[in-house]
């Protein structure tokens, strides 16, 4: 094609080749030509060439000084590009966006980050993170090593993190990872949330209730909440607890409403959303949403030995047992098993091609291609747009999540509280637990099931060696799905639904209410939040305001880029998971 530079194959260029090029030093085109020269070997001969012309772009290869960037900008009239702003000013536009999303993002009031008082409470750190330092008997880290643990954070010093008094071979997990900068989006210490329950509190007995029967109810088909007698007695305690917080119908929880929240559609239809169980389109083939899932009824870290040894960081003493067949998902089990093995925005990600497959009568009404009668979206408002935004905001919300958790929070893991209750009710220790949960029916089932009052867990390694508050998980998943809302319609109503048969082997029609784009996109971050207290590492204000925080995240993303489009858009529009519009 006229105009077309190609240049030889090999990487070397010759004096020769180099004046078969003809190259003009007056042209820019022959500019362009040079720049692409720099990239390959230059032998001795083009070298020579390169003095012939009097031109050296790359000076000792440290790049192009302020001076020297100036002179590439020479015969701009000569140049072939087009369009309604000349390279300077292209330049300087570009540089407002990113210096007005930057102005945008430092103007915003100064948050302040408070915690549960905690730490500061008790001096023997029961009510925070310590799984991987050293700990005595009762589990209780031992002080020096916390503190030095502390001082590390303080300083954020690399080097003074391989100086952390470790318990065992497990290592902790990205502490660095709290002091991150961002290049798009909020910075992660701008972003603020509500201090978590505290350790004494009626709060905190609810929700360690809540995960008690979460183990004890692991087994149980989600289709079977309603007549199934350990889902039914969960409901019924979980509703006498003074201050629990789940969503509840008519002032009580139900079957309907157990270990769900109240988002927008959370509480419609199936228990899973169907985003976890339709097939997904994956280029030229599609995956079937069958999981290798645990064998019902082997939970883990249920005498105190094995607890004391994890809490120390040594190597869990059993594995992981599968049935062998892989299944959809219908259990807690099950659930807890996806977001064990998962990939950070694996879920987003597999509702996102299940959406676009779904496309254009699922894109949200204010994509600006939705009614042209001459284009199509692609790199702007199409798929890689936006399969680019529900990825990329994982990471930025994990950033967020690991300020809040490390340098803020610290949270004990429900594993960790278990072991308090357990020194508690056997005179071990005393501790200033909330008697609603020392004399619940959810602890005595525990210990009438194994003998101790631990939280059984799911996993034989139980948590993962970073606090609790908030869940990882979900902060990715309210970022993810936050997104898929800006860029998809949520009152479209997704075609042939279906449930989970009873061996988890097929999926069967789903008859009931319609549902909703937004509201499977609210009940998929749910599921996956939940997920995680169904396998005993988190509690319920780990996801309900981890899905909160992501949500924020997310929607200063978008904020910083609505100005970088061309198109005629009038923004984002979509429903967060409190209920209220918003528009970008």
């Amino acid at each position: 094609m006229s105009g077309d530079i190609f240049l030889p194959d090999e990487k070397e260029i010759t004096q020769g080749e180099a004046a078969d090029l003809k190259l003009d030093p007056k042209d820019e085109l022959a500019r362009a030509q040079k720049l692409c020269l720099k990239a390959f070997k230059v032998g001795p001969g083009a070298a020579g060439f390169n003095k012939n012309l009097h031109i050296d772009l790359c000076p000792n290869g440290k790049g192009v000084s302020q001076g020297e960037s100036a002179d590439l900008n020479l015969d701009l009239e000569k140049a072939c590009d087009i369009g309604p702003e000349n390279p300077r000013q292209r330049r300087q536009d570009a540089y407002r966006v990113r210096l007005d999303a930057a102005i945008f993002e430092k103007n915003l009031p100064l948050p302040g980050h408070m915690c549960n008082g905690d730490e500061l409470l008790y001096a023997n750190k029961i009510g925070n993170y310590s799984k991987a330092l050293p700990h005595n008997s009762l589990g209780e880290v031992n002080c020096n090593a916390y503190q030095a643990f502390i001082e590390t954070l303080t300083t954020g010093d690399p080097a003074d993190f391989a100086a952390i008094p470790l318990g065992g071979v497990v290592k902790l997990t990205n502490p660095q990872g709290a002091y991150a900068y961002e290049m798009a989006g909020p910075d992660s210490h701008h972003l603020r949330m509500v201090p978590p329950p505290a350790f004494s509190s009626t709060w905190e007995a609810g929700e360690m209730a809540e995960v008690y029967w979460q183990a004890l109810t692991r087994d149980v088909h989600f289709a079977d909440y309603d007549t199934n007698p350990l889902t039914l007695a969960a409901a019924s305690e979980l509703s006498g607890f003074s201050d629990f917080r789940g969503p509840k119908a008519g002032g009580l929880v139900t079957p309907g409403t157990l270990y769900r929240m109240d988002v927008p559609g959370g509480l419609v239809g199936p228990y899973i959303s169907q985003f976890l169980l339709k097939d997904i389109p994956y280029g030229a083939t599609s995956i079937t949403q069958r999981y290798q899932t645990p064998v019902a009824g082997v939970d883990y870290m249920t005498t105190y030995e094995e607890w004391l040894n994890i809490q120390n960081g040594l190597p869990p003493a059993g594995t992981l047992q599968y049935d062998g067949t892989p299944r959809y998902i219908r259990t807690g089990r099950d659930m807890g098993e996806y977001v064990h093995k998962d990939f950070s925005c694996q879920a987003n990600l597999s509702a996102c091609m299940i959406l676009l497959d779904l496309e254009p009568n699922a894109l949200a009404s204010t994509n600006p291609y939705l009614h042209s009668d001459t284009q199509v979206g692609f790199g702007t408002f199409g798929a890689p747009h936006i399969l680019d935004f529900v990825v990329r905001v994982s990471r930025v919300a994990l950033e967020a999540a690991w300020f809040q958790k490390i340098l803020v929070n610290r949270r004990l893991r429900p594993e960790e509280f278990g072991g308090s209750v357990q020194n508690q009710l056997t005179g071990a220790a005393c501790y200033p637990i909330n008697p609603e949960l020392l004399k619940s029916q959810a602890v005595a089932e525990v210990f009438n099931k194994y003998g101790a009052y631990l939280l059984p867990q799911a996993y034989p390694e139980g948590c993962p060696t970073h606090p609790a508050y908030p869940s990882g998980h979900a902060i990715y998943s309210g970022a993810g799905v936050t997104m898929l809302k800006a860029f998809f319609k949520e009152s479209f109503v997704l075609p042939d639904p279906v449930v989970v048969s009873p061996d988890g082997l097929s999926l069967l029609p789903y008859e009931g209410p319609p549902l909703t784009v937004g509201a499977e996109l609210n009940k998929l971050a749910v599921n996956i939040a939940m997920g995680r207290d169904f396998a005993g590492i988190h509690w319920r204000t780990d996801g309900s305001e981890g899905l909160r925080l992501g949500e924020t995240v997310a929607i200063r993303i978008l904020q910083d880029y609505r100005d970088t489009y061309n198109e005629d858009f009038i923004g984002f529009s979509f429903t967060k998971f409190d209920g209220t519009s918003i528009i970008i």
